[in-house]
């Protein structure tokens, strides 16, 4: 649970399913994150083996991250999860706004 904890762990590596992303393009596919917050998820995730971050020798540096086969298994078991909470969750979100 430690892998997945915090607000924004899942939805990164839900927009890293769909491919790999530089820095710039997972913060504007994740509105409300600061910079600072997804960083330190970044680098927590990469710690738990399920990110990697791979630079590459350019001027500027580029950097992207994408899931590793422990990061695209993890994203398997939590698809339940999503359509639970599409089931349960949403509905009563949407009565409440």
């Amino acid at each position: 649970m430690d892998v997945v904890g915090g607000k924004w762990k899942v939805l990164i590596l839900w927009a890293l399913a769909e491919r790999s992303c530089r820095f710039g393009e997972l913060r504007r596919l994740l509105p409300g994150v600061s910079e600072k917050v997804l960083a330190a998820q970044l680098r927590e995730l990469e710690g738990d083996g399920v990110v990697v971050r791979e630079v590459y020798d350019e001027v500027p540096p580029r950097v992207v991250y994408s899931l590793t086969e422990a990061g695209v298994l993890l994203n398997g078991a939590l698809a339940p999860l999503g359509v639970w909470g599409k089931e349960f969750v949403l509905p009563r979100l949407r009565e409440v706004g």
